[in-house]
């Protein structure tokens, strides 16, 4: 009798267990604002420039999109600068020196080196294991789940000022860091949440 029980506990076991880790979690996107510290001329820029689009009527910013590193900026008519797309904050500072090149070609120099300021950083990745969803929404506080409108469960993470979608696949999108060592502590915070749960 007692070796029975304890078998059935063996079996079930592997059931409760997520061994959840965290695996190839990336930075996909890091969006930074900046100041030139210089009026630009939108209009000279986007009648000089091939790679802008400016429409003032709708939008009081120039769009400019950058080959290479795969960037693309706000530029306002202040000085003004929001730079998206990047991976890394060595591709951010290269986005924002192609922009000054750029407005070099248009007779303006920048003299000042820009500071940058991280507005947001979105990681994604898998932390290993499928996850119910179902059961998080119900556990886990601050939490949206839709199916019908979309598959993930959205997560507000309030210690790490940090929102995560959560896939039952064990995808995870991060997003509201912005650091990668908040991103890193977003994680090991949400991982610790979610292995009390489930």
């Amino acid at each position: 009798m007692v070796k029975k029980t304890e078998k059935k506990k063996a079996v079930s076991k592997p059931k409760q267990e997520h061994n959840f880790e965290k695996k190839d979690i990336q930075i996909v996107n890091i969006v930074v604002s900046t100041s030139l510290e210089h009026d630009i001329p939108l209009e000279k820029m986007a009648a000089t420039l091939s790679n802008t689009e400016y429409n003032p009527e709708q939008f009081p910013g120039l769009v400019i999109r950058i080959k290479e590193p795969k960037t693309s900026a706000l530029i306002f008519g202040s000085g003004k600068v929001v730079c998206t797309g990047a991976r890394s904050m060595e591709k951010v500072e290269e986005s924002i020196q192609k922009i000054i090149e750029s407005l070099k070609k248009i007779g303006i120099k920048i003299t000042i080196k820009p500071k940058i300021i991280i507005q947001n950083i979105v990681a994604s990745g898998s932390i290993g294991g499928y996850l119910n969803l179902n059961q998080l929404a119900m556990k886990l506080s601050n939490t949206e789940y839709e199916p019908e409108q979309f598959p993930g469960l959205v997560h507000k993470l309030m210690e790490a000022k940090a929102t995560f979608l959560l896939f039952s696949n064990g995808k995870v999108v991060c997003t509201g860091t912005k650091s990668e060592e908040e991103v890193e502590k977003a994680l090991d915070l949400l991982i610790k949440n979610l292995k009390k749960i489930q």
